[in-house]
């Protein structure tokens, strides 16, 4: 079955009235990892149990983008669940995973932008050593440019009620396919990684860490056209952490 981002890719593009045109579409690019045939990743595509979910809420034209990496979360994380943004509307799908009593949603976002009584900065644990299982952990991402995700931020609602996660990443973002203005915006993958690490996931978290230097290898040697090299650290890395990659 087709993972969470690449059905809302679809439904994005059977209403679209022009074709998107991305950088590099003069090159075929394979329709399950977005790039180029000759430079495919899809055979090292891993997925992890978890019990943390994540919620993707995309700007309009972000699934469409080959650079997204939304699509990296949805490849290794089984529940992960994708929705379009717009200002006037918003899918009851998502108000329904939102009220789901299974989880404990956490808006993600920089804690300086909102007021501190919203604000946390861990995750509950799995279980209390009183009342037992706890509600599962879903981290709901603003899968956008940040001007864009401060913009679904203020002009949705129903997002209002959430306790807002505040990471404190003490790594600079890595992420080399889009230029950005400060160093300290992750993308959206990197952002997974440690929501995962939050939880207690801390093999997910590993492989999402690993599956991202991957996806970034191979786009942008396709982008160099240079050939890839299977046996270096990256690919070596995610190999280590999953033991049968889904082909």
């Amino acid at each position: 079955m087709p993972q969470a981002v690449s059905l809302l890719r679809s439904a994005r593009l059977a209403r679209s009235a022009k074709p998107f045109i991305a950088r590099g579409s003069r090159s075929e690019r394979c329709p399950d990892c977005r790039v180029t045939f000759k430079h495919c990743l899809c055979t090292l595509r891993p997925t992890v149990a978890t019990r943390a979910g994540v919620c993707l809420i995309m700007a309009d034209i972000e699934p469409l983008k080959p650079s997204n990496t939304g699509w990296l979360i949805a490849d290794v994380v089984a529940d992960t669940a994708a929705f379009g943004w717009a200002r006037t509307e918003v899918d009851p799908a998502l108000l329904a995973m939102l009220a789901d009593p299974q989880w404990q949603p956490y808006l993600v976002f920089p804690g300086e932008f909102v007021e501190a009584a919203r604000v946390v900065t861990e995750v509950l644990p799995p279980e209390d050593a009183h009342t037992g299982p706890l509600k599962r952990p879903l981290f709901v991402l603003l899968d956008a440019t940040w001007t864009e995700a401060r913009k679904m931020f203020r002009k949705s609602p129903y997002l209002n009620h959430l306790p807002v996660l505040s990471l404190q990443p003490a790594q600079l973002s890595r992420y080399q396919l889009r230029r950005s203005k400060r160093a300290d915006h992750l993308c959206t993958a990197e952002v997974a990684a440690l929501c995962l690490e939050l939880a207690g996931e801390t093999h997910a978290a590993q492989v999402m860490d690993a599956y991202f230097d991957v996806f970034t290898n191979h786009y942008l040697a396709a982008k160099r056209l240079v050939a890839i090299d299977w046996e270096d650290a990256v690919h070596l890395r995610l190999r280590g952490l999953v033991v049968t990659p889904v082909k």
